[in-house]
């Protein structure tokens, strides 16, 4: 597997939030439009309430700052150039943007000292709590380590299965099958993937190529007008990662007990297993069978343990389990 970009400390300009957050948090930009490009340095969303009230000791200046209900009042309780002062001394820290939640009014000294001091000045309709929750959420996927893999990822049964291998061993002709079967396809060819907060990977497929296979020797197809809209998926977790590997090449597969195989994408084990392709195999049904027993392994149901020891019972009271 070719590993495409990886990004540990992603870098988040005020545009990038803007453009990821602007339908879902219902931003409007007010002001400060040439401060787009900052740089916001923090996932944590701050409401600047010290700093409004001239405490500027430990002030976290690379955060999102917000203007709520409680900071708004504040500010209509001064008079203009106390307001004005306080404004500046904001500004002067140099931080990313501000946000008016609620849709407060954004006092118009202070749209021009975002013009003059290029920072960024949004509106939303939301209150304070939810905007925070939901910027927080926005920011830690911008911020999350990221990679691009080559590898064609679908959803059986709730499990994220990435289905990898050489280039023409089969993994697009895989994932159409199992579409056909009734599971999901999320991305073909090259995933996404991000390690969110909880320390896993969430993958997704490439914008330009998204609900879209290529399928050789047919060519392009849009996977849900062929499946319909349940077919596709926007993301997954990945919890499998199936490797194929051409029957010439399998004594390439390394040795050892099913369930030891792991691959180690962004920091996180993720379990792996080798499916060698055959002629006439139905590798579709091997996929995802592997998927099922994974499944059934959370649930804590191990087939060839449960076997193994079967059979070891059986050879404890002398028998060879074969009546």
């Amino acid at each position: 597997m070719t590993a495409k970009k990886s990004v540990r400390n992603r870098s988040v300009r005020v545009s990038d939030f803007f453009t990821a957050g602007r339908e879902h948090l219902q931003l409007e930009l007010t002001g400060g439009e040439t401060g787009l490009d900052r740089l916001i340095g923090e996932s944590t969303i701050n409401r600047p309430g010290l700093g409004l009230a001239g405490f500027f000791k430990n002030f976290p200046e690379q955060r999102i700052q917000v203007i709520g209900l409680a900071e708004h009042a504040y500010l209509d309780s001064l008079k203009p150039a106390e307001r004005q002062a306080r404004v500046e001394a904001l500004f002067a820290e140099k931080v990313p943007c501000v946000v008016f939640t609620r849709s407060k009014k954004v006092y118009p000294e202070m749209i021009a000292l975002a013009e003059k001091t290029k920072t960024v000045i949004f509106r939303t309709p939301l209150i304070t709590k939810h905007f925070i929750n939901a910027a927080t959420i926005v920011m830690e996927n911008l911020r999350a380590p990221r990679l691009k893999v080559q590898g064609t990822t679908v959803e059986i049964k709730g499990i994220g299965v990435m289905i990898e291998g050489a280039s023409g061993v089969g993994k697009s002709d895989a994932a159409l099958a199992l579409v056909r079967r009734g599971h999901s396809l999320v991305s073909d060819d090259i995933t996404a993937l991000r390690r969110d907060t909880s320390g896993s990977i969430i993958a997704s497929p490439v914008k330009v190529t998204q609900y879209h296979m290529e399928i050789r020797g047919l060519g392009i197809v849009h996977v849900p007008s062929l499946f319909g809209v349940s077919s596709v998926r926007e993301e997954k977790k990945l919890d499998l990662v199936v490797t194929l590997v051409r029957e010439e090449r399998e004594s390439e597969v390394p040795q050892g007990d099913r369930g030891s195989f792991t691959r180690v994408l962004l920091g996180v084990e993720v379990p792996q297993v080798y499916v060698v392709v055959e002629p006439g195999r139905d590798i579709a049904n091997v996929i995802e069978a592997a998927a099922l027993d994974m499944k059934l392994r959370r649930l804590g149901h191990d087939a060839e343990k449960e076997l193994d020891e079967r059979l070891m019972a059986l050879l404890s009271q002398g028998r060879d389990g074969s009546e």
